[in-house]
Parts: C-alpha cells; structure tokens; sequence
C-alpha cells in the first residue's frame, strides 16, 4: 500500500459510488491509472465490497443494546450452533465471538425496551446452552466510517 492505494481506499469508503473519473480527478491521477488502482486493490483483497448505509431509526428501530452471552458448555458445535441462531435473528447487527469471561457480544438494534425484553427473555434465554446474559442499553453509537490504512 502506497499513499496513492491509501488515498483510494479513503475516499472509497467515504463514497463507495464515487465514478472512476471522479476519483482520478480528485487524486490528479488519469483514471486509467485509478482504475488499475482500484482493480488492484480488490484483486489484492484490500477492498471487498461496496454496501449501503442504513438509518435504523428510519427502520423504527430506535434502540440499540450489547447483549453479553456466556454457553455451556464452550465446545466448538455449541459455539458454532449458537453462532448460528444468533446470525439469523433480524434484531442482530453484529456477532462477537469473544474469549474471556464471555463468549459472545451481541449488538442488536430493536424498536424499543419491550422489544429488547422480548428478544433476551423470549429467543434468549429459551436457548439450553445460555449460561449468562447481560444486556447494556446504548445511549450513544459512533462507527468510523473510514479506516486509514496504517
């Protein structure tokens, strides 16, 4: 990574529809080169997608949570059982797999605090393999929207 691929994947990942002609002007680079460039930052597996950026409060879902979950036993098929029916709950927006006292971290984002109350209470809790749960509420969230290659 040199400080043209650095500059790519910034301005990439601030607007992943930006057109190659625009990146090129932007970098004062002719957008043949930026179009090798970014060619190769995918061949090279350094950019791996583009997605969209979703409002969840525009989805009505107001409330976010961490919910931290510890199995019995901590065997590789009931982690990777649990991992699955975590996966598939639509209030889940990131899956931690962690080690330490805890062995998962959920982030879900739900409507609001009865929603929450159901999902650890109703999905939760009914699973065998859940020894403990915590749940902390979110009263702020922060993601950095881009990551400078170091």
């Amino acid at each position: 990574m040199d400080e043209l691929d650095s500059a790519l994947v910034r301005l990439l990942q601030q607007d992943g529809r930006r057109s190659n002609r625009d990146l090129a002007r932007e970098l004062d680079i002719a957008p043949s080169t930026c179009l090798e460039r970014v060619r190769s930052l995918h061949r090279r597996g350094v950019l791996v997608g583009y997605h969209a950026d979703v409002d969840l409060h525009a989805l009505g879902r107001n409330l976010q949570a961490m919910i931290a979950v510890r199995i019995r036993p901590p065997t590789r098929a009931v982690i990777e059982e649990f991992q699955r029916f975590v996966e598939r709950m639509p209030e889940v927006i990131a899956v931690f797999v962690l080690t330490g006292n805890d062995d998962f971290l959920l982030h879900v984002a739900v409507r609001d605090i009865d929603h929450l109350h159901a999902v650890v209470l109703d999905k939760l809790t009914k699973r065998p393999e859940l020894a403990d749960v915590r749940t902390s509420v979110i009263y702020q969230y922060m993601q950095k929207k881009v990551i400078d290659p170091c």
